[in-house]
């Protein structure tokens, strides 16, 4: 299949390239220069804007904020007429529904598909995928959505994959800030964070999120970047403003927003997000 992929970052690159490596033909959409010679490294090649790629039977769309959907749909406007429009990025229920709503009436078929699983399994080819969406136009995009990992198809309304989403990141938000909190404990009980971390992440306590992002507390500030502080300002605020919306009461949400806001005032928006422990000791 001929793929236009939109926004080949930190995960969209990996994906993209997994889209290439199954066999389809892949066009690069970014509009940040270090991210398009990143991709003419991996052989893909790229385009600063959607105008500039050729047509396409599917359009990867893997933009960071409900903002860049909707501008990229703008930018759209009148080329996309009988393309399958694949929503990967985490918006937010009400912001797939309205611009795949636009989509629709330009001809467009959208489906709702979110990810986890971060670089590492992007590279792999390993994300999960939350899939919704019309049956059949599932089953027409599943060769690209193979390529990436495994598909859950989660309903067929527009939304429901980024429903599962917010609350996939709503956990997530909450058992970094809770093993930043447990770390930090740890050392100010005179522990060693390193002998406790290998002595509770396997049992009951442990979570994915301790033992990934756990080690990377331990080795300080500069540890290389696999999700940004920035990234989960944005995407716990998207879990608050959900919450907002239909009512729900989230308060460990909430303390865990504003502990990422914290971290990004400090500066550390663009460092690795288990960095968000520095908010406990700004002197690590």
């Amino acid at each position: 299949m001929n793929v236009i992929f939109v926004g080949v970052g930190a995960i969209g690159l990996p994906m993209a390239a997994q889209i290439k490596l199954a066999g389809h033909a892949v066009v690069g959409v970014d509009v940040s220069e270090a991210s398009r010679m990143r991709a003419l490294e991996q052989d893909i090649e790229v385009v600063s804007r959607f105008d500039d790629a050729p047509t396409a039977d599917v359009v990867v769309v893997m933009v960071a904020t409900p903002q860049q959907l909707a501008d990229l749909v703008t930018q759209a406007e009148g080329k996309v007429t009988g393309q399958r429009w694949v929503i990967m990025s985490t918006v937010g229920p009400d912001a797939v529904r309205e611009q795949g709503e636009r989509l629709r009436q330009m001809g467009t078929c959208v489906i709702d598909a979110p990810v986890t699983g971060g670089t590492a399994r992007a590279k792999t080819g390993e994300l999960v995928i939350f899939a919704a969406g019309a049956p059949d136009e599932l089953e027409a995009v599943q060769p690209v959505l193979r390529a990436m990992g495994t598909v859950r198809v989660v309903g067929s309304r527009i939304g429901d994959g980024q429903g599962i989403k917010v609350i996939n990141q709503h956990l997530c938000s909450i058992h970094i800030v809770a093993a930043a909190e447990a770390l930090n404990l740890a050392q100010a009980l005179g522990l060693d964070q390193a002998a406790v971390l290998s002595l509770v992440e396997k049992g009951a306590a442990g979570s994915w999120m301790l033992s990934d992002r756990g080690p990377r507390m331990l080795e300080g500030t500069d540890v290389s970047v696999s999700s940004a502080i920035n990234i989960f300002v944005k995407d716990s605020g998207l879990v608050a403003e959900a919450a907002r919306a239909c009512t729900a009461d989230v308060p460990l949400l909430q303390i865990a927003h504003q502990r990422y806001l914290a971290a990004a005032e400090a500066g550390l928006g663009l460092r690795d997000d288990s960095r968000v422990i520095e908010t406990w000791s700004p002197s690590r």
